[in-house]
């Protein structure tokens, strides 16, 4: 099995924090696993607490890689769930779990405590494939050497660093912090991924001007051209940064400066292609907490908005309201809860009844 993990759908911060930690557990699980960006990585933690870590979650599930949901849900739909907040010894438990439990660390470590998959603890949740067969107690890997094809078994460098000094031997060598980042375009749009004033196209699009710093881009006035912008990944060195001057002519004949926020809702309208994302309850109930800014070029979403502001309701009452069919009432949810405009809405509690036996003549007279 592939030991390789990435890294998306968090801020800065918290990456910095999960690369430290990664680092200290997987030195103390004999450093079996090796950091790689998250295109190139079997298994991928995505931080499913931050606004657009469930639509990184469905990209990832959808290219068949095993994701590992880092939040502070008890349960998660992803294969494996990483509790926040988490320190070296949930992070251990974590990585000795997917491994398969096949190796509980070198010689004097401290064994980690069990890890859920998907909040459930027995093996019996573990994806296929992902657990470890049984080794005979009696049989040690240093008494019984199994014979190894190195050329075939050893993984390679990672990207910018040195390789191992010993054919099919992960080191410390191999975790490569420093690997070009790879995101999806919705990815790029939150808070603290960018900085500063940058220019981006994809393919034969049109131009974005994105001023990450104020919150605000120069573009087309149009949505539906980037929806291509939506599809796949996007690398930092992607994004081209620009001085003032170029800024001032570029932007120019442009018009006013657009926010930011109007991408993040069009990123979010396009992530579930028309189901609910992942972590919220098909189910459940919903309900816009403001009016939110509606598009022309999808008029229908005036109907959905209108039912909406009339209280919480599930996604089929909304689709009875409005007259709208369920994949654009899902769809128009989806941006709204990626943008705040939009928030699930508790069940409400139901009214409580009158004791029995107060009620009647009887009861009138006791309560005198």
């Amino acid at each position: 099995m592939s030991l390789t993990l990435g890294l998306t759908g968090m801020d800065p911060a918290t990456e910095t924090e999960l690369k430290a930690a990664f680092e200290q557990a997987n030195a103390r699980l004999g450093g079996r696993w090796q950091l790689l960006p998250e295109t190139e990585a079997t298994h991928v933690i995505v931080d499913l607490d931050s606004m657009y870590g469930p639509m990184s979650w469905l990209r990832l599930h959808a290219a068949g890689k095993c994701v590992i949901g880092m939040t502070q849900a008890t349960r998660t739909q992803t294969d494996f769930r990483l509790a926040r907040p988490f320190d070296v010894d949930s992070v251990a438990a974590l990585l000795q779990a997917v491994a398969g439990g096949a190796d509980s660390g070198p010689q004097g470590a401290t064994p980690a405590p069990p890890a859920t998959a998907a909040g459930v603890a027995d093996d019996r949740a573990r994806p296929a494939g992902m657990a470890a067969a049984p080794v005979p107690e009696d049989e040690l890997p240093e008494e019984h050497p199994q014979p190894v094809d190195e050329e075939a078994a050893a993984p390679g460098p990672a990207p910018g660093h040195p390789a191992s000094a010993e054919a099919g031997t992960l080191t410390q060598a191999t975790i490569a912090p420093a690997a070009p980042r790879a995101h999806a375009f919705a990815d790029w749009l939150a808070p603290g991924a960018l900085s500063g004033r940058v220019r981006y196209r994809h393919g034969a699009g049109p131009v974005l001007w994105i001023d990450a710093d104020s919150h605000q881009y120069h573009g087309p006035t149009a949505l539906k051209p980037l929806t291509d912008y939506f599809d796949g990944l996007v690398a930092e060195a992607d994004f081209e940064a620009v001085d003032a001057a170029i800024w001032a002519r570029e932007t120019a004949a442009l018009g006013p400066a657009q926010p930011l926020a109007r991408l993040q809702w069009f990123g979010g309208l396009l992530a579930g292609k028309g189901a609910l994302l992942p972590g919220f309850d098909p189910a459940g109930r919903y309900k816009l907490s403001k009016w939110p800014q509606t598009e022309r070029e999808f008029p229908k979403h005036f109907r959905i908005a209108t039912a909406m502001m009339k209280g919480p309701a599930t996604l089929e009452e909304i689709v009875a309201a409005s007259g709208v069919a369920l994949p654009e009432v899902a769809d128009f949810v989806n941006a709204n809860l990626a943008t705040g405009y939009a928030e699930s809405a508790a069940e409400p509690a139901p009214e409580p009844t009158e004791p029995q036996g107060r009620g009647g003549l009887f009861g009138r007279l006791r309560g005198k």
